[in-house]
């Protein structure tokens, strides 16, 4: 998550304007806001997230205190796959985060029926990672999906249009879900050899081989 400020400026002689700071991570937001309460010639001050919600300090304070022992600096591979002669999908996700001053890794694939293209896998697969971290508790942070489908990644990035109907559907649900949950995402398209993880979980859940674990990372 990031934080924009907006506080009110008020010089010696009683001019009044209003100032509105870059976007920055909330403790150095908080660092900052302390430094400008200190010249004394500030008020309604407020703190303002990326998806248009105010924040006040103390709320600010106790979102950092309890990430500490919530998910973040969390990564999602995700990759999905599709057997042109079945018509069946196999969706698989890993899930790198750390808690508590620890790393864990969540892997998790499903079957998937009624998909029409290998796109619409891929689609079917991120949706499935973030229902994943809303079962994590992962929420009002910046979060990584990375996968090799440039469809996908460019789509979701902005990059290209969706005219597809089914992919612009699963677009519109995606979207949705992440500002529900106050997730900022970053795509990043990577190699396929770089998602082997997912890939392979992804093949699994079509040879009907069910993985979902979540384990500690040493």
């Amino acid at each position: 998550m990031l934080i924009t400020i907006e506080w009110t400026y008020k010089s010696k002689n009683g001019i009044e304007t209003i100032f509105r700071s870059d976007e920055m991570p909330p403790a150095h937001a908080l660092a900052i806001a302390e430094d400008l309460e200190k010249t004394g010639r500030t008020s309604k001050m407020t703190f303002i997230d990326q998806h248009d919600s105010t924040w006040m300090a103390k709320e600010l304070k106790k979102y950092l205190k309890e990430l500490e022992t919530e998910p973040h600096h969390v990564q999602v591979y995700f990759d999905g796959g599709f057997d042109l002669q079945t018509k069946d999908s196999g969706l698989g996700i890993a899930i790198y985060y750390e808690q508590n001053g620890k790393s864990y890794r969540l892997r998790r694939n499903a079957p998937a029926i009624g998909l029409v293209s290998n796109n619409e896998s891929e689609y079917a697969a991120l949706h499935l990672a973030i229902v994943e971290l809303d079962l994590l508790g992962v929420h009002h942070q910046t979060v990584c999906f990375l996968g090799d489908s440039q469809v996908v990644i460019n789509q979701m990035s902005g990059e290209w249009p969706a005219y597809e109907k089914e992919l612009a559907s699963w677009a519109d649900r995606i979207d949705e879900k992440l500002n529900n949950l106050g997730i900022t995402p970053e795509y990043e398209l990577i190699p396929r050899k770089l998602n082997a993880e997912a890939d392979r979980l992804a093949t699994q859940a079509l040879q009907g081989i069910d993985i979902n674990g979540n384990i500690e990372l040493q």
